[in-house]
């Protein structure tokens, strides 16, 4: 029976590696490379895709939340690393907006830029500025269908006055996907869907 509730909840594991971990993080390569572990972590302890997200403070990098896919053992096409991470974050500061007055502004690092459903979850998110590892087109070499997205996406966000900067520690973060390929991992579109994915305008 339903009992009308959706609990986000992280790998067992999750925990204690963050508690081995610095609470901040100053530079944006090192923030990065927290979200890149996690999602080779996902893979290797096989608790879900090979994708992680973090939401830290943009001014001084402290850690806020962090998220990686749980798709399959959620049962859930929801519960992406930055869906997860957004939520949590929410959750955690008591807010549904994480530009609201008040608070720091955050930003999301994701290990892999988003797919269509995160991206259109971004804005409301409240987030002032995304930072992406590895481009949308290296999640679909392997399989993935990241959704139709339009081909200025980035530039819809800055639109919206949130920053966006791609490519950071592009190739180790790919180098997760190709892992998780290479393991056999299972690539769960939905319907097993497979749709040309056109490029954003960044090179």
């Amino acid at each position: 029976m339903c009992d009308g509730k959706i609990v986000l909840a992280l790998p067992d594991w999750v925990g204690p590696f963050l508690e081995k971990q610095d609470s901040v993080f100053k530079d944006i390569e090192g923030r990065m490379r927290l979200v890149i572990e996690l999602s080779r972590l996902n893979v290797e302890y096989e608790t879900g895709g090979p994708f992680g997200a973090g939401i830290f403070e943009r001014v001084g990098g402290k850690l806020l939340a962090v998220g990686v896919n749980v798709v399959i053992d959620m049962s859930c096409s929801l519960a992406h690393a930055e869906m997860m991470c957004i939520g949590l974050a929410q959750q955690k500061l008591k807010t549904f907006d994480l530009g609201a007055e008040g608070l720091p502004a955050c930003e999301l690092v994701s290990s892999t830029e988003p797919c269509a459903m995160c991206l259109g979850a971004i804005p409301w998110s409240g987030v002032r500025r995304l930072i992406c590892g590895a481009r949308g087109r290296d999640a679909c070499e392997i399989g993935f269908d990241e959704g139709v997205k339009v081909p200025d996406w980035a530039d819809t966000l800055k639109n919206r006055g949130i920053t966006v900067l791609p490519d950071v520690l592009r190739k180790e973060a790919r180098e997760v996907l190709i892992k998780y390929k290479e393991s056999g991992g299972l690539i769960y579109n939905g319907r097993q869907a497979t749709f040309p994915i056109k490029e954003s305008n960044q090179s």
